[in-house]
């Protein structure tokens, strides 16, 4: 995982809620234990149409929306099932944060045990980032802020340990290795 500190980004603006795992990815590419290519399938059956061409509407095949790293949901994202498939797609597409003033909470722990920041903020800035889609933000995980062009800026809270391992670049099993050191004193030190 990349370490996320401050970024910036244009937004690509989704403003359906209930925006459910099964719509970020479809149920049949989950036969992959792999993250890679998933963010082709992201919202395969809002992006592509029956024959598997793009459909020129939706936004993400709209040249505004290349390497935009930041998607603005509507309330509630990641409802419905508990598939990491959803997390990994977002991440492979190359998003970093998703915004939104609601985010399922098995969704949120996969995200951010994924390097995906999940990123719940207030509805006046959130009704904000829905009316100006493409705007360039800023996210500063350290401070803990959003900061808009306008000047203004939006707190929001990530759980302390998820935090430390997202600004450091390191999953779970990445954080437990580093301790590997310590482990093996305390282990030394027990009674066989």
């Amino acid at each position: 995982m990349e370490p996320i500190k401050t970024f910036r980004s244009r937004t690509v603006v989704m403003p359906s809620t209930n925006i459910d795992t099964d719509q970020i990815i479809p149920g049949r590419f989950l036969t992959t234990t792999t993250k890679e290519g998933l963010g082709q399938q992201l919202f395969a059956d809002w992006r592509y149409d029956a024959s598997g061409a793009p459909k020129p509407d939706f936004i993400l095949n709209k040249p505004e929306a290349q390497g935009c790293r930041i998607l603005v949901a509507g309330r509630n994202i990641g409802c419905g099932s508990s598939r990491e498939h959803a997390p990994w797609a977002l991440c492979d597409y190359g998003f970093q944060a998703v915004v939104s003033t609601e985010i399922a909470d098995i969704f949120r722990n996969n995200s951010l045990k994924n390097g995906l920041l999940p990123i719940v903020i207030d509805e006046a800035t959130h009704q904000w980032l829905l009316a100006n889609p493409g705007a360039e933000i800023e996210i500063d995980l350290e401070a803990q802020q959003v900061r808009l062009p306008n000047g203004q800026s939006a707190s929001f809270t990530i759980e302390s340990f998820a935090r430390y391992c997202l600004l450091n670049g390191v999953d779970e099993l990445g954080f437990l290795l580093s301790k590997e050191a310590d482990i093996a004193r305390y282990e030394a030190r027990r009674p066989a």
